[in-house]
């Protein structure tokens, strides 16, 4: 639980009386490689905090898998869209790695908002950081060359190319495997 007490620290400060009641409202979660979070038609409950391990966010298009976002350590991860609304997803979360996570239930986070200002601020903060990456994507998506997305993906996120498949990241940035494999060999 320290690796997440630092990640919110570097968030936004909150007191101790507001970090006590948070980790009394967490539950640890350990989940296996290739085991789901979150599978489409379901309402997600839960936002976590992965601790230890890797999963991405995809849709099914066709029968083709589109993967949109991948999280790593000390990422705040959820289905926004479900998580938010309370209607369910759209989306699946495949872990990749096994991996640990720290839950917390949307009615326990809510009734801690009433209790905890810094609490409620906080969430605000990393629901905007997430807003700016989703942001940063559609724009390098729109506006950015196959080429550049891989080269930007290299600068910003080695450790992807160590963790995940090539044919996850090839859907990640929105080309086919063989382009990616044209690409690498240029790079």
């Amino acid at each position: 639980m320290n690796s997440l007490f630092n990640c919110i620290s570097q968030y936004y400060p909150i007191s101790s009386e507001a970090w006590e009641a948070l980790a009394k409202a967490l539950t640890r979660v350990e989940i296996s490689r290739n085991s789901f979070l979150i599978q489409e038609g379901m309402v997600c409950s839960n936002l976590y905090f992965l601790e230890k391990g890797c999963l991405r966010g995809y849709y099914n298009l066709d029968g083709k898998e589109i993967t949109y976002w991948f999280g790593f350590e000390n990422n705040f991860v959820t289905s926004f869209y479900s998580f938010i609304s309370r209607k369910p997803g759209v989306e699946n979360i495949q872990i990749l790695e096994d991996s640990t996570l720290w839950a917390i239930r949307f009615e326990a986070l809510n009734q801690l908002f009433d209790l905890h200002q810094d609490l409620e601020r906080l969430v605000r903060i990393i629901n905007e950081q997430y807003y700016i990456r989703l942001e940063e994507r559609l724009m390098a998506m729109q506006f950015k060359t196959a080429r550049e997305r891989y080269e930007q993906l290299m600068e910003t996120s080695p450790h992807i190319l160590q963790r995940v498949s090539l044919g996850q990241i090839a859907s990640y940035l929105g080309i086919s495997q063989e382009t990616l494999s044209r690409i690498r060999s240029q790079v």
